[in-house]
């Protein structure tokens, strides 16, 4: 007879190995705390406030993003079971090398831990619940499952918002704790600031070479790689811009170099549409944004020590 804690031990064996494979504990909630700090002091330090009153709340704010990005990571590979059967049988999931009620039992004590510390340390509530609600939806594909999953598109326009609604969640909270106003030009490039490279992302995912398609859906398959290229492109710039006003009364250094990073993914996306099997494009992408949102970052510190430049 198996005891409880064999049960138990084995349980976290298995999701050990969905983790590692899937999500990265330490460094997505690494990955959580940058996203929550550059929206959160590139807020304060354009209010000209930089006597920052931190404290737990930042931290638990922080873990919010992780554990909700976590979350939807488990609830898309519920939805996408099916087709991860056929076509990444490989995956911990499909593979059985760990178990749906696994992951449901550890996504429930995430979120019961995750709203008990909303409730009881954070500011905003109000903002918290209409994340996790937006995701519920997400997770049920807005009751509408045979329209959205056979179009991309339309599964892009009702779910991406939710980056731009967990931003509006960190920008709620910073403008409750330090009275500031919630409808400014800041907040609102702010709002955009993360949601721009999650979209690039997403789409620049799903761009490969026509040798390289397959049954599963792409955007190079619907509306060809040279097509998609170029929206992600003009995504890109328009992206850039946002991130141009929001540190250009910081340091105008990180604007040059913001410049030189932009100019650079310039150039491999016209690469890519000259030569789709040259490179993948999403893998360019994901440098370009490591480097862009470093960037974003080390304006704070330098600001702090050295002023605006």
């Amino acid at each position: 007879m198996t005891s409880r804690k064999g049960t138990g031990s084995t349980m976290w064996r298995r999701l050990s190995i969905y983790f590692k494979e899937m999500y990265p504990i330490l460094p997505r909630f690494a990955l959580g705390l940058i996203i929550f700090g550059e929206i959160h002091f590139i807020i304060l330090l354009n209010a000209g406030i930089r006597d920052f009153r931190l404290g737990p709340q930042e931290l638990i704010g922080g873990f919010t993003v992780f554990s909700f990005l976590l979350w939807l990571r488990i609830a898309d590979d519920f939805k996408d079971y099916e087709l991860d059967c056929r076509l990444f049988a490989h995956r911990p999931l499909p593979s059985g090398r760990v178990h749906k009620k696994d992951l449901a039992v550890f996504v429930s004590v995430l979120i019961a831990i995750t709203v008990l510390l909303n409730l009881l340390f954070m500011n905003n509530f109000g903002f918290f619940l209409f994340l996790y609600i937006y995701g519920t939806l997400m997770s049920l594909w807005f009751f509408s499952r045979k329209k959205i999953q056979k179009s991309l598109p339309l599964a892009l326009v009702t779910h991406n918002p939710v980056q731009m609604i967990m931003n509006i969640y960190i920008i709620s909270f910073t403008c409750l704790k330090y009275d500031l106003p919630l409808f400014t030009w800041v907040n609102f490039l702010a709002a955009w600031t993360l949601y721009f490279p999650a979209l690039i992302w997403e789409i620049s995912r799903k761009i490969r070479a026509p040798e390289d398609e397959t049954e599963y859906v792409t955007y190079s398959k619907l509306f060809g790689y040279k097509k998609a290229t170029r929206f992600i492109l003009l995504i890109t710039w328009v992206d850039i811009v946002t991130n141009f006003l929001l540190v250009w009364n910081l340091n105008k250094l990180t604007v040059l170099a913001l410049l030189t990073d932009v100019t650079w993914m310039t150039v491999k996306f016209v690469q890519f549409m000259k030569n789709p099997a040259r490179f993948a494009i999403v893998d360019k992408v994901e440098r370009y944004t490591y480097i862009q949102e470093s960037l974003m970052l080390l304006t704070i510190p330098v600001y702090l020590i050295f002023g605006s430049l």
